[in-house]
């Protein structure tokens, strides 16, 4: 049995089991990263000897930034997944086993590791086959598909898959043979009431995959059983019906994309990835969050017609009526008897009338299916500052962030959705079974009145989409690069920073012990000569300058015997007659203050309170002037001095 070539440089490529068709259920905790790895063991691929994962081992693990963590993990350029493994003996249809597919909200990119001295440990790589096809991760798992990508196999009930690149500006076209559909049972599904049936278009990144095209207002499609076209699940007639055998042309004109305002940070036309890099089986992948579905577009299912679905004032709000179970609770609200404030329902902008999508069936063009569709941009968000902050947890994991901006893969990707068992094939170009005429607008916008037979000798004014994805690759990989020279730059800057603190970390060091090399100078030289004069606290101020003032505190304190008495007047008897010494009282706060007192007039207290024996002759002033208690102080500044001192 043929197995697909997967090229890459150390780990050997996955076998191809011949067996029957085995559904591995998937984990539905995903979201549930393991904690960083910093060992620098490799994971080896799951055909590798014991590479069977344990019964606890996480699918997929969130790898390390470090390079030093990285270093025994294959260099791989082409990514090794998917394994094919066959649905029947005989059948050229597969399952795909091990691989990401996008769901739960999550979608995955093949990744690789960069050179060593890269500042970013990993970049986008390819996946086999590296040309226009469907996508092996965006796709529902229940599309079987042939090795080669062009072929798709449905199974029970709708489900879709997105091809690989997306269109963003441009006219392209492509064409999808119809091996089974319009009815028709097949061998497996003879049992069923219904038969086989497609529905083709194209489709947004936020359309389901487990819903057919035209679902909702993030694709268009065109359905076989009736030729209607599909827009919010509802259907308008358009053309004639398509069957097996039949081949449709899906045709699609947007304008060029504009570019961001540099003056708008806010803007969603500016282009950022927010994508982490995770090891899934032995594979690494960029995991990142699928744009949400926004409550806008969800209420153009509401709306009526389609003057009502532009409208942003005519679409419903969001309802702020309470459930049955909630309505009796107390309010949570700060304010007495505020209703909760609803955020206003925002624009839908359109790519304008220039943008349309169109049909052919065997070369016949069915005219204007779709036109002014909606911006594949996401809507603007407002910041939000809670949520711009830097989020991690304890353990260090990262975690992922809503990207409100284009991350280089938003557009319209051609979309087909499969029904009990249908069948087409892709042909992404240049080799058409009905080409289209060079001036295609001309014969879309005057269906069956223009000649549709190719002319070799005019440029045609469309692409097929066979060349899209190498155009696409480029643009990833330009990010990539452009993502290089920024974290280049902020390391540098980290760098910068660093030195920078470091030199004023120095430079401060270097003060401090200057001045302690300047103190112990003055110390010593102080130590060898005589101290200078201590200065006086109270000093004037004379031309600027400060200079000690000489205190007059006046004529001494005279305090009279008569008005202090001494211990023996107020002791006992007993005290005054046997006693020969008596100790001195503990010192009061009034006693500490008299004392301060005493020292800043200039005297010797010796009254019998303040000394060891009882019986002392009190000096009397010359003056012979009775104080009773009162301090005669002349200078005015030093009695102010000594009042606030006391106070």
């Amino acid at each position: 049995m043929e197995v697909l070539a997967v090229s890459r440089e150390t780990s050997p490529p996955l076998a191809t089991t011949p067996q029957a068709t085995v559904h591995q259920p998937h984990n539905s905790r995903k979201r549930k990263h393991a904690a960083l790895v910093h060992t620098a063991a490799s994971s080896p691929a799951p055909s590798d000897p014991g590479a069977t994962p344990g019964p606890e081992k996480p699918e997929n693990t969130v790898l390390s930034s470090r390079h030093a963590d990285l270093v025994s993990r294959p260099r791989l350029t082409i990514s090794r997944h998917p394994g094919f493994i066959p649905v029947g003996s005989n059948s050229q249809f597969f399952t795909t086993e091990p691989l990401c597919f996008n769901r739960l909200n999550f979608r995955y990119t093949p990744a690789g590791l960069t050179a060593l001295d890269s500042a970013l440990p990993f970049r986008t790589i390819e996946s086999q086959p590296t040309n226009f096809r469907v996508s092996w991760e965006d796709r529902s798992p229940f599309i079987k598909v042939t090795q080669d990508g062009l072929g798709l196999q449905g199974e029970k009930g709708f489900r879709s898959a997105r091809c690989n690149a997306p269109i963003r500006e441009g006219r392209w076209y492509m064409e999808v043979k119809i091996e089974l559909g319009e009815g028709d049972r097949p061998s497996m599904l003879k049992g069923r009431k219904e038969g086989s049936h497609v529905r083709l278009g194209w489709a947004r990144r936020e359309a389901p995959l487990n819903a057919p095209a035209g679902y909702d207002g993030y694709s268009y499609a065109m359905r076989d059983k009736t030729g209607e076209k599909v827009h919010l699940s509802r259907p308008r007639p358009y053309g004639r019906p398509f069957r097996t055998g039949d081949v449709v042309g899906l045709y699609i004109c947007l304008p060029r994309r504009r570019k961001p305002e540099k003056r708008d940070p806010y803007d969603p036309a500016h282009i950022k990835r927010e994508r982490i890099a995770i090891e899934f089986k032995g594979q690494e992948y960029f995991e990142s969050l699928e744009y949400t579905q926004a409550k806008e577009m969800v209420a153009l299912m509401d709306a009526s017609d389609r003057a009502k679905a532009t409208n942003a004032t005519s679409l419903p709000s969001s309802s702020t009526k309470k459930s049955a179970t909630v309505k009796n609770l107390p309010s949570t609200s700060r304010g007495k008897g505020s209703a909760p404030e609803t955020t206003p329902m925002r624009p839908v902008p359109t790519l304008g009338p220039e943008s349309y999508v169109a049909f052919f069936v065997n070369g016949e063009c069915q005219g204007i299916a779709f036109q002014d569709l909606y911006d594949y941009l996401p809507l603007r968000t407002p910041p939000n500052k809670a949520e711009q902050k830097k989020r991690a947890n304890k353990e260090g994991l990262r975690e992922h962030k809503e990207n409100p901006f284009d991350d280089g893969t938003l557009g319209y990707y051609p979309i087909i959705s499969l029904f009990n068992g249908a069948q087409v094939h892709i042909n992404p170009g240049p080799n058409f079974d009905f080409t289209p005429p060079p001036d295609i607008d001309a014969v879309v916008a005057n269906p069956g009145e223009v000649d549709i037979k190719p002319q070799p000798d005019t440029k045609p004014t469309w692409r097929p989409v066979c060349e899209r994805y190498s155009e696409f690759m480029s643009e990833q990989w330009a990010l990539d690069e452009q993502e290089e020279k920024e974290a280049r730059k902020a390391q540098k800057d980290d760098v910068d920073g660093d030195q920078m603190q470091q030199e004023k970390k120095d430079q401060r060091n270097a003060r401090r012990r200057a001045q302690a090399a300047a103190r112990r100078e003055r110390k010593a030289t102080n130590h060898d000569g005589e101290a200078p004069p201590k200065k006086s606290k109270l000093s004037s101020t004379v031309h600027g300058r400060r200079t000690a003032t000489p205190v007059d505190y006046g004529p001494p304190m005279i305090i009279p015997s008569v008005s202090t008495p001494t211990m023996a007047d107020v002791g006992t008897p007993d005290m005054r007659e046997g006693s020969e010494r008596i100790p001195s009282p503990a010192p009061t706060v009034a006693s500490s203050i008299d004392a301060q007192l005493a020292g800043l007039a200039g005297y010797n207290d010796t009254s019998a309170y303040n000394t060891d024996y009882e019986d002392v002759d009190l000096p009397v002033h010359d003056g012979g002037v009775d104080t009773d208690g009162d301090i005669g102080i002349e200078d005015a500044e030093t009695r102010d001095f000594i009042e606030d001192a006391i106070s």
